[in-house]
């Protein structure tokens, strides 16, 4: 189905051909009202996102900075706490100097329109206060700069996922230089097919309404190619390498879950009945995902721990994203125990079967779990289970939805896998190798890379 640009007159009937599509295909500036609606900018819509771009941000710096600080060993700590930190300034950066133009601005259709945008809003050209971004209800509008900042978060958080994989043994230059790449090349093209209006899966009916491809299957299947390019770190699997402390990895897993309430509520754009649902599905999938995770590991372990807890959670928060204004409060509780299980089979029996180095499973989580919810979201959506369809509830179909989110899934694994692994061959190249050396390994990235310590 063709699907008419949210640039543009903001018309009834332009609105209603863009609801086929999810939470934030609301890109593109809407330029004039029409004479037959008159577009107002809400102060509380406003206040909202404004609200939600902020803890997204507290999501990330400092809440999946400390998640990941607190399970690396002690002479990593800061190591991962820097990488995360510059990590999000760079890519903010590139957000506003040309990723938000290519994912965002351009042709509606014809040439590369339906794999990526155009530089027509560089450094945010045409910006203004006074151009607005649509949302999903006629006759509501946002500035325009709300929106840019609300998708800068999600950029920022997507890139340093990444690191999880990769932890406690590349270099901090390739690092950076691996993540603007990937960023580039990857994430760019992947909100822009998902999430705007000429996109390719935009255009397929895909359902994504917080980030399932664009951001958790996309960043999870980077950082597994990543970590096996770069290789396992010295001791793996011959030697424990527990995490040095999980009351920090616990105060991250508190702050992404907080953080994910602007990021799934949020993406709504609006603060009406559908934001709570959103909101709602955000408390019971994650959850239901520690509850779940917590009993695989009695059963299979002997014992319930604190770290399953939170591992449970972030799983279902993964699974939840694609489907948080989708699904009714049951099926929310299902896909995030279901999330729960499989991650934790992920973890626990798939890594070590394969025997790759996913230091902080962000695949592991990441990339099953956004699997699992973006193909469960195709199930949850449905009416009779008590999901909110888009369009015609009664002509709404499991089969072909699953089918179009199927496609969505490896168009995502596909594309994020190449750009990986083209993306760590030149870091390798360009600086002589991406790994530390075995001795800036022994001691510890805080001493090898940044000259400091964490701890006396």
């Amino acid at each position: 189905m063709k699907i008419s640009k949210l640039l543009g007159g903001a018309t009834l009937a332009s609105l209603l051909l863009a609801l086929p599509a999810f939470a934030q295909d609301a890109a593109a500036p809407a330029a004039e009202a029409a004479a037959e609606v008159t577009a107002v900018v809400d102060k509380g819509d406003v206040a909202w996102m404004l609200v939600s771009t902020m803890v997204v941000i507290v999501m990330t710096i400092p809440g999946l900075a400390l998640f990941y600080g607190g399970l690396v060993r002690a002479k990593n700590i800061l190591s991962v706490l820097t990488q995360v930190f510059l990590g999000f300034s760079m890519i903010a950066i590139l957000w506003v100097a040309y990723g938000y133009s290519l994912a965002f601005a351009g042709p509606t259709e014809g040439g590369l329109s339906a794999f990526v945008g155009d530089l027509s809003k560089f450094f945010l050209s045409g910006v203004t206060l006074e151009s607005r971004a649509a949302t999903f209800s006629a006759g509501f509008e946002l500035p325009e700069m709300v929106f840019v900042v609300f998708q800068l978060t999600f950029a920022c958080i997507t890139s340093t996922l990444i690191i999880g994989g990769i932890a406690e043994r590349m270099k901090f230059g390739a690092l950076m230089a691996f993540l603007a790449i990937w960023f580039t090349f990857s994430y760019i093209p992947m909100a822009h097919m998902v999430w705007s209006g000429p996109g390719l899966l935009f255009g397929m009916g895909a359902y994504d309404f917080a980030g399932g491809t664009v951001v958790h299957i996309n960043s999870g299947v980077a950082a597994l190619v990543a970590a096996i390019v770069l290789g396992p770190r010295l001791g793996f699997m011959k030697e424990p390498i527990p995490p040095h402390n999980l009351v920090l990895t616990y105060i991250g897993a508190g702050l992404l879950w907080f953080g994910w309430f602007g990021f799934n509520a949020g993406s709504n754009l609006e603060a009406n009945a559908l934001t709570a649902v959103a909101l709602i599905n955000t408390v019971l999938a994650p959850a239901a995902g520690a509850l779940a995770w917590a009993l695989g590991e009695r059963i299979t372990r002997g014992h319930a721990s604190a770290l399953g807890a939170v591992s449970g959670a972030v799983a279902g928060l993964v699974a939840i994203t694609p489907a948080a204004g989708f699904a009714g409060v049951g099926g929310a509780i299902v896909l995030g125990a279901i999330a729960g299980v499989v991650c934790l089979w992920a973890v626990v029996t798939l890594k070590p079967l394969l025997k790759y180095d996913d230091s902080l499973d962000v695949f592991g989580i990441h990339g099953v779990g956004g699997i699992i919810g973006a193909l469960g979201t195709a199930i949850v959506a449905a009416p009779g289970l008590g999901g909110y369809p888009l369009g015609d509830a009664a002509a709404y179909s499991i089969g072909g939805q699953f089918m179009v989110q199927l496609t969505g899934v490896v168009i995502a694994v596909v594309w994020s896998g190449v750009v990986a692994l083209v993306a760590m061959l030149i870091v390798k190249a360009i600086f002589g190798g991406a790994r530390i050396s075995e001795a800036g390994e022994s001691d510890g990235l805080d001493l090898a890379s940044h000259g400091e310590r964490a701890y006396n």
